[in-house]
């Protein structure tokens, strides 16, 4: 029996206690064919969204319509492709190029080690560092999504980190925003095989339809973002960032 990505997390909230409640987008979407592409936006510090995101993973898998796992803790270009299905953490890990200074390693392995184990590819997704630079400074980059839009995503670069960056840097992070959602776009496209899913796990700003990856994505390629539900963060980081800021500035006054 074949199950619609709405029905799978339909269940998976109803297995767990408590369950938040289904984004109304989830519910609408039920009983819709299988699509190319599952974008399963995350919040980072949830671990019921790694749960989830690994059972849906399994299950794909089991059905035999896992086509790849995209990830935005690895850059592009690094991939699993060519490891054998019981190739240790360690091999997967190198492999991918993990970014443990920004993701840890031990939060993501179950999932991405459930797609290891299914012999499915995960191929890392996000802009290569080496590239962010030449991001910034592009200014063809603003004109990629629509006037309202880019202001969206600059709005959303200043909340999303506490409103203490420069004003001056907010158009170059936006830039670096929407190069890593082309680019994860890029190889979700390339990844992409008829009758089987891919899955991206980004964080949720990246599955926005109106400002992330769907913008960037081919008209023939069927996709369904999905935000897992909101979780109750584990500690207030704006607070923290600001306590961190207030020694830098009075030691530069």
């Amino acid at each position: 029996m074949r199950l619609s990505i709405a029905a799978v997390l339909v269940f998976l909230l109803g297995a767990c206690a408590a369950p938040p409640p289904l984004p109304p987008s989830l519910v609408q979407g039920a009983g819709a064919a299988s699509k190319d592409l599952l974008l399963l936006g995350e919040q980072h510090d949830a671990p019921l969204h790694r749960q989830m995101q690994r059972q849906v993973i399994e299950l794909l898998a089991t059905q035999g319509r896992l086509a790849a796992l995209a990830v935005k803790m690895a850059e592009q270009g690094n991939t699993t492709a060519g490891l054998p299905a019981d190739a240790s953490e360690q091999t997967v890990r190198s492999a991918l190029h993990w970014n443990e200074a920004g993701w840890q390693w031990p939060t993501y392995a179950p999932v991405v080690m459930a797609a290891v184990r299914a012999g499915v590819v995960v191929i890392g997704a996000n802009l290569p560092r080496a590239q962010m630079k030449a991001a910034m400074a592009d200014g063809s980059l603003d004109a990629v999504l629509t006037g309202a839009a880019f202001r969206a995503q600059q709005q959303a670069i200043r909340v999303g980190h506490c409103d203490l960056l420069p004003e001056t840097q907010i158009t170059s992070m936006a830039r670096i925003q929407i190069a890593r959602d082309r680019s994860m776009a890029q190889v979700l496209a390339r990844a992409a095989v008829p009758g089987k899913t891919v899955v991206l796990i980004a964080g949720t700003r990246h599955v926005d339809a109106s400002l992330g990856v769907p913008l960037h994505l081919p008209a023939n390629l069927q996709a369904e973002a999905a935000p897992l539900p909101p979780q109750p963060q584990k500690k207030d980081y704006c607070e923290e960032l600001r306590h961190r800021a207030k020694p830098a500035a009075i030691a530069s006054s």
